[in-house]
């Protein structure tokens, strides 16, 4: 098992010994950023443009790092020391709204995002489950980026795993390869990702104080979620196939199995609410005392049913919906009692595949006419 590692440590020498990742992102695609609107408001913008690799040095062009939407001043101070890190970061961002798009596909809230950089739009101002959740799997989806880059050899700052060999590791199995740089990516994500909220300064006590400890807390979870799920790997050496020796390294769990567990700790979330001392609590106190790697949030959820422009509720009108279930995708509850429209929908899928020797599969074809429902 892993311990969460401590404080980030900047590389002795600073802004001098990483110079050259100083201009590394120079090239990026400032022309599609620029056209972004100015109210961004989240570093998860960062997801929503492309951010491509440059091959080339530009010398003297205006900071990247001032061009990126939606960073705090903390993060563009990061930014600046770190550029090479901010492809990795977008593409840690981009995992993290996939998964929350997959893991809520049949729920009336569906993660979806709008078109301005603030990606998810007003709903996340609720201090809601559900922002509760993309808090969380954003954070998650910046330690893997961050970790498998590392291991790829993607950033000057980090290589592979160092991570000490597990006790319970058979003696004549070796301890090496190149595993993923989990305690870097955590730490990394951590300075990176809180620094937007601990540069806050609210009243103690006050609501706008409990809304920065949510995100804390939950940006915590997400990171541990991906921490804690990174295992061993193993591979097999000998002659035939006989495993006479294996070799090992620390690898990242699928992301998916990350979505999942943060989802389950969605369904589990606690309500909390801010003390005058400055300290969030249970709002009913029988229930057990989170632990840093669970959700909370402050405030219940909007309802998702109707559209509505001060919530950011986008509403289910237009949802596609299952008639024959009774869960959370089914017509009745997905619809909020509104009724559905049938359509028939035809469908086209590879069918009759047929393998011919040597090497290729050949398919037919086939279409399908089936009944679809949506909300009215």
């Amino acid at each position: 098992m892993l311990t969460v590692p401590g404080t980030f440590l900047w590389p002795q020498g600073g802004l001098r010994s990483i110079m050259p990742s100083l201009l590394l992102l120079a090239a990026l695609l400032l022309s599609s950023w620029a056209q972004l609107p100015a109210e961004a408001s989240s570093w998860w913008s960062l997801a929503m443009s492309p951010m491509q690799r440059p091959e080339l040095f530009i010398i003297g062009a205006q900071p990247v790092c001032s061009q990126l939407p939606g960073l705090s001043p903390g993060q563009r101070k990061l930014c600046q020391l770190y550029q090479e890190h901010m492809t990795f970061i977008g593409e840690g961002a981009k995992t993290g709204i996939k998964e929350c798009q997959y893991q809520f596909r049949q729920r009336r809230w569906n993660c979806s995002t709008v078109d301005n950089t603030s990606v998810f739009g007003r709903v996340m101002q609720i201090g809601s489950r559900e922002a509760a959740f993309t808090y969380a799997v954003s954070a998650a989806g910046v330690v893997n980026a961050i970790s498998r880059a590392c291991r790829e050899g993607e950033l000057s700052t980090c290589g592979c795993s160092r991570a000490a060999r597990p006790r319970d590791l058979p003696r004549d199995w070796l301890w090496g390869g190149c595993g993923d740089n989990v305690e870097y990516g955590y730490r990394f994500a951590k300075e990176f990702v809180d620094a937007r909220e601990r540069e806050k300064n609210f009243a103690k006590g006050s609501e706008e104080q409990g809304r920065v400890l949510m995100n804390l807390q939950n940006n915590e979870a997400g990171r541990r979620a991906v921490y804690k799920m990174a295992d061993v790997a193993c591979k097999c050496h000998g002659v035939s196939g006989s495993c006479s020796l294996k070799t090992c390294w620390l690898q990242l769990a699928e992301f998916r199995k990350v979505g999942d567990q943060l989802k389950e700790k969605y369904d589990r979330a606690a309500a909390m609410r801010i003390t005058r001392k400055g300290r969030l609590e249970l709002v009913n106190s029988r229930f057990t005392q989170p632990s840093p790697e669970d959700l909370v949030y402050v405030d219940p959820s909007p309802d998702y049913c109707l559209r509505n422009e001060t919530t950011g509720s986008l509403g289910t009108q237009g949802r596609l919906c299952n008639k024959t279930s009774a869960g959370m995708d089914g017509c009745e509850l997905m619809c909020c009692g509104r009724g559905y429209d049938q359509f028939k929908s035809v469908q086209v899928e590879r069918c009759h595949c047929r393998f011919h020797w040597c090497c290729f599969v050949r398919c037919r074809k086939c279409t399908e006419t089936v009944d679809q429902y949506v909300c009215k």
